[in-house]
């Protein structure tokens, strides 16, 4: 999802009014029908980033109430354990919904300190419909192609050519795939989880999720806490806003991290030379944002491709220097090469960005119920607009599919959890993505969890990208279980790792090439 409030950003999240325990689809009886374990077969698959990955592949029931029935295929990773004792499996997962864990598996290996990594079988896997797992959704090809409609429904005929690509959306997915979108949603991914665990021969798991990841952690924990070994949560997303509420939350949160690098291009002007004043410099922006909806650069980046090309820099602000060239290329010298590049490499979507949309619609508009009355998504995201314009309507459309999804919805899970081990959060004050707040309710509903905070941080996924502090309190989890307590709403601080600089400085010349931008290449942006 594209998540985020803020107590910092000063943003509003609303409080989803009703729960059950487990959706209607999960119940008791449902989870615990299963089928024989599978067992595993590892064939290498090494990167030259990760030369001992391998991977195999496990069956597992489309629908979990019915083991025996039509079988998908989960592709899995692994980075196995070196050291003389395991510490078990620990599962991986980068978010989305509609991320492939594959990669993540290396990347996760190979970041920790060799020490921990050694101690534990680091398994990567793409969700059930995700990647290389089988059968892979792809509901409309070339949804994202340029140009599409100006995002701001400005104009009647504007709003009417969004809604006829989100109707069109969810009408291509059900009837692509009318037989498998019901099992495409949380609950099943997380029942899948389990299936990896039995053909792992585990008794119990450790878990690693990093944004949508950590909804996929709280859910798991509540269908199967007594599975459960250590959990670690990083950039949190808020279970009681899923799923609706939660993409109004984080277009406040969004705005003011545009308003961040407003800021940060201020302080550089005499790199930029866009001016000293954040407002103005905004100001310049949407007058660029204004000249493109007129004329798209290169007949690939109008309005809508321009928002999308930014919204990374919410993600992460390694990101920042190349936007901010971009935009002073733009409207300094007339030049739009800089920023067709920027598009390019930041937001043009390919097979795989496809894949992924489709996924992440399909897990967001099954999981929970979506307003399904036009009027009301109208309403809301005007008011949100009157406010924080920045990504507003472009969530909005994003999200739109799911007013015409054309399978039922679920409920949420209340994810209220008091029969977990010691578990490990980890959240950056100014995540826009998931904000603050999420992070301070799943605190507060997970018994015996220790909350860490980066200060001052704006990054979405702060663990192994940079910042010695929380690495150390990762580690040390992972190590011997360890968590920090203060007896208060949150367990220890850690200082935000430093902004960038400009791409012409020297200190800039290694500021995407550490974790950071490793990790949020994988992560990837909304989904």
């Amino acid at each position: 999802m594209r998540k985020r409030v803020a107590v910092l950003c000063g943003a509003a999240v609303v409080v989803a009014g009703s729960f059950t325990a487990l959706p209607a689809d999960a119940s008791a009886s449902q989870t615990a029908q299963t089928a024989p374990a599978a067992k595993l077969t590892w064939k290498n698959c090494a990167t030259t980033d990760y030369p001992t990955l391998q991977c195999a592949s496990l069956k597992v029931p489309l629908d979990h109430r019915n083991p025996h029935g039509k079988q998908i295929t989960l592709a899995l990773s692994r980075v196995k354990h070196t050291a003389k004792k395991s510490q078990g499996p620990l599962l991986v997962n980068p978010g989305g919904p509609g991320g492939s864990g594959l990669s993540l598996a290396g990347f996760v290996a190979s970041s920790l300190p060799k020490a921990v990594a050694a101690q534990y079988d680091v398994i990567g896997f793409d969700p059930r419909g995700v990647g290389k797992s089988k059968p892979a959704l792809d509901c409309k090809p070339g949804q994202f192609n340029p140009v599409r409609p100006d995002s701001v429904p400005s104009t009647p005929a504007i709003e009417k050519a969004n809604l006829d690509r989100a109707k069109s959306f969810a009408a291509a997915c059900g009837k692509k795939y009318a037989s498998v979108l019901p099992y495409i949603n949380t609950i099943s991914a997380v029942q899948d989880m389990d299936s990896i665990r039995q053909a792992l021969g585990a008794k119990k798991i450790n878990y690693f999720g990093y944004s949508y990841g950590t909804y996929l952690g709280q859910v798991y924990a509540k269908l199967f806490p007594e599975r459960v070994r250590r959990l670690v949560l990083d950039s949190i997303v808020d279970p009681t806003g899923v799923w609706y509420d939660d993409n109004i939350g984080q277009d406040y949160a969004f705005d003011a991290r545009q308003k961040a690098l407003m800021a940060w291009i201020a302080k550089y002007d005499s790199t930029y030379k866009l001016g000293t004043d954040p407002a103005k410099i905004e100001a310049k922006w949407y007058a660029m944002r204004k000249a493109l909806a007129k004329k798209p650069a290169d007949g690939k980046v109008g309005a809508s491709e321009l928002e999308d090309t930014f919204i990374p820099g919410g993600y992460y602000n390694g990101y920042w220097p190349y936007l901010a060239e971009a935009f002073a290329a733009y409207v300094n010298d007339k030049n739009a090469d800089p920023l067709v590049e920027a598009y390019e490499n930041f937001a043009a979507v390919d097979a795989s960005g496809d894949n992924g949309y489709s996924i992440y619609t399909a897990v967001q508009c099954r999981d929970t119920s979506w307003p399904r009355d036009w009027n009301q998504w109208r309403k809301d995201n005007w008011a949100v607009y009157d406010k924080a314009p920045f990504m507003a309507w472009s969530n909005a459309w994003y999200n739109a599919p799911c007013a015409f999804w054309p399978t039922s919805s679920l409920k949420p899970v209340h994810v209220a959890n008091d029969k977990l081990p010691p578990t490990l959060l980890f959240q950056a004050t100014d995540d826009a993505a998931t904000p603050y707040e999420g992070g301070v309710t799943v605190h507060r509903l997970l018994a015996r969890s220790s909350f860490v905070v980066e200060q001052g941080g704006g990054n979405h996924g702060i663990t192994l990208s940079g910042n010695a502090c929380l690495d150390k309190y990762l580690a040390n989890y992972l190590s011997n279980g360890a968590v920090p307590r203060s007896g208060g709403q949150v367990d220890a601080v850690c200082a935000k790792t430093p902004d960038p600089t400009p791409l012409s400085t020297k200190a800039a010349s290694t500021s995407t090439s550490s974790g950071g931008s490793e990790l949020h290449g994988l992560v990837g942006f909304r989904n």
